[in-house]
């Protein structure tokens, strides 16, 4: 593998530069395995560590992944292309189409994980969404699987208020989500908005995502408005930052 190129630079890049390379040239395809420590410590006359460290970049890359017991290997799992704007038109939703599968395409999906409830809204939630002191919230938090990778960790916010009764408050809101539910409520979304910003994850989220050592997460929020210009959903969600690639189109 590589030489002395990129004198200056720590060690362990130096070799996950190397690595990277390879496996972008194609010498190491997905589900290959990398060379393990072992080799690289032979290879590059380095410390175990060293060798450890190169490693790691990948992974934290979402290049690689750890198999315990077996090694270091390419990932084959290929990115979502999350279309930010498209997955939320009304001809979408509208038409009972999920907003999930403008992202999956064809592939198989699971939301593993599901509880709604109804609760005090949380610090800056209820500001939002206007409610008034001692009201309450309907949250809906899910965990969704994409070929059997978590992938995302969501929380939905609305007005208990609102929607006390109807299915949004379901396991199963029915076709086209909670927006189609809303629009059958007479408060149909009209106008979206989305925070985007990244960070390293908190304990529970790196476990709930089953994120590698060193992998960020992505971190939307979206809140939805009535024509008239009133907030009736937000939607927190967390992502494994190695499994998106976020896709806005526009025109000028």
């Amino acid at each position: 593998m590589g030489g002395e190129g990129g004198r200056g630079r720590a060690k362990y890049r130096r070799i996950a530069d190397d690595l990277r390379e390879a496996v972008t040239r194609g010498r190491y395809g997905p589900g290959d395995r990398l060379p393990g420590e072992n080799d690289l410590m032979a290879s590059y006359e380095v410390a175990r560590m060293t060798a450890r460290q190169a490693l790691g970049v990948l992974q934290s890359e979402g290049i690689a992944e750890s198999r315990k017991g077996a090694g270091v290997f390419v990932r084959t799992f290929r990115p979502l292309r999350r279309r930010g704007i498209e997955r939320v038109a009304e001809n979408r939703w509208g038409h009972g189409r999920s907003i999930w599968a403008a992202d999956t395409e064809d592939r198989e999906t699971v939301v593993d994980h599901l509880r709604v409830t109804e609760e005090a809204a949380p610090a800056g939630i209820g500001g939002v969404l206007a409610l008034a002191a001692g009201d309450t919230v309907c949250v809906r938090r899910r965990r969704y699987v994409l070929d059997g990778k978590p992938v995302l960790l969501a929380a939905s916010y609305l007005p208990a208020a609102l929607v006390s009764g109807s299915a949004v408050t379901s396991a199963d809101p029915g076709p086209g989500g909670i927006y189609a539910r809303l629009a059958e409520l007479g408060h149909a979304p009209a106008h979206f908005r989305e925070e985007i910003r990244s960070r390293m994850p908190s304990a529970d989220e790196a476990d709930r995502l089953e994120l590698g050592t060193g992998t960020p997460v992505i971190l939307v929020c979206r809140t939805a408005f009535t024509a008239d210009g009133r907030a009736v959903e937000v939607n927190e969600m967390t992502m494994d930052a190695a499994s998106y690639v976020l896709e806005y189109d526009f025109d000028a």
